[in-house]
Formats: structure tokens, sequence, C-alpha cells
């Protein structure tokens, strides 16, 4: 299991999410009762909602979509479990101003990626004409970066089913890549929950195509 922080509340509540794949849900939920007192589930429209008896709470969302292949099993948990472990081809485009890493993925293994740097400067204080060529360069980099990533991906993708998208990094320039003519085979494609990741390198990249094809849970600790 992996798992970071994802935000944090006032005073003493915490909220952190965790990428739990299929197969290690049991195992999760086992650890999660045992350190909670136990737990109820709840019906939530995003998912499955637990409630320990501590009021420790945990929001579990399946990696895809409904889309006509649910999952088997005799309760709500055991159905999450199995849709996660349903083999589905993804492709990643994580893009940030320090890098990018695009790659296909299935059940956790990546098939197909390429990862590089174009660093677009950051944003500076000082003004008048230097400030607006600064915006210009800055702007210019900005382009050359999306069209690249966006390139690359669709070099990347060329001969695979992509069944989702999942885009990552900064939501601007992610956004803008995926609008790119050179990815316009692929825009059709559903898109997943946004993906936090740091400047995609290798690693990011193998990590994010793990957590694409996990359970995602979002845990609320109790207050007081």
């Amino acid at each position: 299991m992996s798992e970071r922080a994802a935000a944090r509340g006032a005073g003493p509540v915490s909220v952190r999410t965790a990428f739990v794949p299929g197969a290690r849900l049991p195992g999760w939920l086992e650890r999660f009762a045992a350190a909670h007192g136990g737990f109820r589930p709840s019906d939530d429209d995003d998912g499955v909602r637990l409630v320990g008896a501590d009021g420790t709470t945990a929001l579990l969302k399946a990696p895809w979509p409904v889309d006509g292949r649910p999952g088997r099993g005799a309760d709500p948990l055991e159905r999450l479990a199995s849709i996660a472990c349903q083999p589905r081809t993804t492709g990643l485009v994580l893009v940030r101003r320090g890098g990018f890493g695009v790659a296909v993925a299935r059940e956790g293994i990546i098939l197909a990626s390429k990862t590089g740097s174009k660093y677009v400067q950051s944003r500076t204080a000082a003004g008048g004409q230097s400030q607006q060529r600064f915006a210009r360069r800055r702007a210019n980099q900005a382009d050359d970066l999306v069209e690249a990533v966006a390139g690359h991906a669709a070099r990347t993708f060329t001969g695979h089913l992509i069944e989702y998208l999942a885009p990552g990094g900064d939501r601007a320039l992610a956004g803008l890549v995926l609008a790119e003519p050179a990815l316009k085979e692929f825009s059709g494609s559903p898109r997943l929950a946004f993906l936090d990741v740091p400047d995609p390198r290798a690693a990011v990249l193998k990590k994010a195509a793990a957590d694409v094809c996990s359970v995602r849970i979002t845990v609320t600790d109790a207050t007081g």
C-alpha cells in the first residue's frame, strides 16, 4: 500500500489519500478495522464509505468509472476490489514545468513510456518592459512544452487501445496537452481522477501507473 498526505483541515482533523491495489484491499480493511475499533459501511454516491467506531471515515472509490463492467462479490467492498482487479489500459499524461512523463499502463505495468525535462521559468516580480519580455518568454516556453508533450504522448499511445486518460501534475498544463490536435485520436477517451504528482521522473511515472488502477481511499480522522 502506498500512502501520502493529500490535505489537512483545521485543528486536529487530517485528511490523507491512499492508493490500494484490489488484491490488497482485504488486508487494508482488516488494518483499518483494527486501528479504529471496527467499521460499518455507509452509502455514498461517490463510492463506499466506511465509518470507524472512533469516528474516522474512509471513502473508497473504484479506479474506473461505471461503464457496464461491474465487479463480482457478495458485498460492495468485494465488488470494489474485483473492479480494481479488472485489466484496463490507460494513457497517462503527467506534466509539470520541470518535466513530463507519458505512458501506456495496464494492471500497474508500463507497456510504453517517455519521460523528459523541458524547463519553464518561474514567475518574476520585476516590472515594466523586463517583466513583459519575461512573460512572453515564459509563455513561449510553456507553449513549446505543451506541444512537445502532446507529440510524445501521441507517439507513445499509437498502437494501443487506450480506454482511459489519466492526467496529472499541473492541471492547467495537462489540460492544454490533452487539448492539442496531436491527441485528437485519443481525446474522446474517458478521463480518470487527476493525479497529484511531483516532477514526473521515471519513478514517479511507475508509481502513477500503479496508483491509477488502484482503489483510491480518502481517510478523514475523527475530530476531538
